[in-house]
């Protein structure tokens, strides 16, 4: 009877630190759960993007295509032209989508929402935010030009970046980023509105 009673005893001792263990170990998995923390993953945000179809101006030839696309709040210029004479051009944004002018004086001029002096992109002296700058173009009448800014934005209704509602403007010359207020760059011989 002794054994019996003690093969019960020790299964019941057994049964009970058993449960005691299963406790603890859930308590621990409960402590656990507390102190895990997860990150969400970073946000990304959505690219925009605007094409704009340039046309021949002022009786020229110029024509091409450009690109805007806004990522984390940088803006990206991929523009390509063809028809162009050989040799070094200036492009601007400007002040209206409006290439209904045969010569684009329809567009208005330089874009410049902070009235600053018309210069080189960057200068600490000022700078048009339309102010791109100049680009090359080969004997073929081929030219190309990339431009990064967060200064510009796709469609934020901010009136000092949004390039929605503005023109590209590409001139028959280079910008001298001297000459206030266009750089001296002349005719406009190609345009295309920024509208989304």
């Amino acid at each position: 009877m002794k054994k019996i009673s003690l093969v019960c005893s020790l299964f019941a001792l057994l049964a009970f630190v058993g449960c005691k263990n299963e406790k603890k170990d859930a308590e621990n998995l409960d402590t656990m759960n507390d102190t895990i923390q997860v990150e969400a993953p970073a946000e990304t945000e959505v690219t925009k993007s605007v094409s704009v179809t340039m046309e021949p101006k002022s009786k020229s030839t110029a024509q091409g295509e450009v690109y805007f696309s806004e990522t984390n709040s940088v803006v990206t210029l991929e523009a390509k032209f063809s028809g162009l004479t050989p040799g070094t051009h200036a492009i601007h944004l400007h002040e209206k989508a409006d290439c209904s002018a045969e010569d684009a004086t329809s567009s208005g001029g330089h874009w410049n929402p902070t009235h600053s002096k018309h210069g080189k992109w960057g200068d600490a002296e000022g700078y048009h935010k339309g102010d791109i700058g100049n680009f090359e173009v080969g004997e073929d009448g081929n030219g190309k030009i990339t431009m990064l800014t967060d200064q510009w934005c796709i469609g934020c209704g901010d009136e000092d970046k949004d390039i929605i509602g503005k023109a590209v403007i590409v001139h028959e010359g280079q910008d001298d980023f001297k000459t206030q207020p266009t750089g001296d760059a002349g005719g406009r011989v190609s345009c295309g509105g920024i509208i989304k």
